[in-house]
């Protein structure tokens, strides 16, 4: 028998109240897999990313969210001011900052 009979004899009302039990079975499935697949990894990535940013000091390479590399001069409480060129600075707020790839590969080491 393939899946889509499976699912459509488990939904049919064939004992009575067997088939909400069955419903909620399907839902408390769904959520499962969901769970697994989609919310724990977001929220173990955000706790990595968060602690990254609270490791970030002056002289690390980093990357805004709008794409521009650059090198940290000052990091004050909810802004972080990057050196893009010789004595060209921006000051971005501190969450549209990531590390990039080289910092994040000598950490590792």
């Amino acid at each position: 028998m393939n899946l889509v009979s499976i699912l459509l004899q488990a939904t049919t009302p064939a004992a009575g109240g067997a088939s909400s039990y069955t419903g909620i079975l399907m839902m408390v499935l769904i959520f499962v897999v969901f769970y697994f697949f989609m919310i724990r990894p977001q929220s173990k990535r955000q706790k990595e990313i968060k602690k990254q940013r609270e490791a970030m000091k002056t002289g690390d390479s980093v990357v805004t969210s709008g794409g521009i590399y650059g090198k940290v001069k000052d990091i004050k409480e909810t802004t972080v001011i990057v050196e893009i060129a010789d004595n060209v600075r921006i000051k971005v707020d501190k969450n549209s900052v990531f590390a990039t790839a080289e910092d994040l590969q000598s950490q590792a080491k």
